[in-house]
């Protein structure tokens, strides 16, 4: 993993327009591309800001910077200091004249275009990113990082996220012992899967576990459930809600997971370490080693 910082760099420079790679200081203007292109030019280094995804808001406090926030989306409450902060609704119902009225320097969320295109109207600056893979966590956090003009410390957060992650997936999976369970990480009933290429079907890969999804499909695909049981995982995680349930699904009661109760299902708080694809996914990656040594086949 050692490669990766210098190649999501690499990744990154096409954000950055020309001039503005450099460490800006607080009075310099800034200049950016975001994801989809859209060019971000703020007279200064934002003091105001807004987060509309949980990843995002953790991100911005892993980099000490939890001050500049005034406001965030409903599903962001870690750490407990933005607990208090106003919350806009999510990125579905977005509290757009709430928004305007707080006159932030710049609200940041992802995959919301027509939410970014509504607040441009109404005057207000935003930055888009995405968080669907691992890459992408890379590439956030660095490109927040020279939002916020602090470039230096989100690559040291960058390089200690991927070190922790390292170092969990070795030992686990010294701890598995060679077992490569099949497993079906459902994200939500539908039922939405975490695909090979999300991030969550990365930390996977790095414990030695074989996803029933394919690529092809997606980083978060909606499953037919009879993809599920044609595919008969050894390991399903799923939600605390939805697991005790799952015998009950159409065929369902054949799937080997299902029939030898080699489930997981972890409380909200615990989940969000494993869902947010924020600073906290080494903490993820632990609960789901931990989830795999205690219920994959041998």
């Amino acid at each position: 993993m050692k490669c990766r910082l210098i190649s999501v760099l690499v990744l990154l420079t096409p954000l950055v327009a020309a001039g503005a790679a450099r460490p800006a200081a607080a009075a310099e203007p800034v200049v950016l591309q975001d994801l989809t292109q859209h060019e971000l030019r703020l007279e200064h280094t934002p003091r105001r800001i807004i987060t509309l995804l949980p990843p995002l808001t953790e991100i911005v406090c892993a980099l000490d910077q939890c001050e500049r926030l005034v406001a965030t989306d409903r599903y962001s409450d870690w750490p407990d200091s933005v607990k208090s902060l106003p919350k806009m609704g999510g990125l579905e119902d977005p509290q757009i004249e709430q928004i305007v009225l707080l006159k932030p320097d710049v609200a940041i969320f992802a995959h919301a275009t027509p939410v970014a295109n509504r607040l441009r109207q109404l005057g207000v600056p935003t930055f888009e990113v995405k968080t669907e893979t691992y890459a992408d966590l890379s590439r956030t956090i660095l490109a927040l990082g020279l939002l916020l003009g602090i470039p230096e410390r989100a690559a040291r957060l960058d390089h200690d996220i991927d070190q922790s992650l390292t170092l969990v997936a070795q030992t686990a999976k010294r701890r598995l012992g060679g077992r490569t369970p099949l497993v079906y990480y459902e994200v939500d009933h539908g039922p939405y899967a975490a695909g090979p290429d999300s991030f969550i079907g990365w930390m996977l890969t790095q414990l030695g576990a074989r996803n029933i999804v394919s690529a092809d499909l997606g980083p978060f695909p909606r499953l037919n459930p009879e993809y599920v049981v044609v595919h008969d995982p050894d390991v399903i995680i799923a939600s605390p809600e939805e697991a005790p349930n799952l015998g009950n699904r159409p065929g369902w009661a054949r799937i080997r997971a299902v029939r030898e109760q080699r489930l997981c299902a972890f409380p909200r708080a615990v989940l969000d370490t494993i869902e947010h694809a924020g600073p906290r996914l080494p903490e993820g990656l632990r609960v789901l080693a931990d989830c795999l040594l205690r219920v994959a086949p041998r």
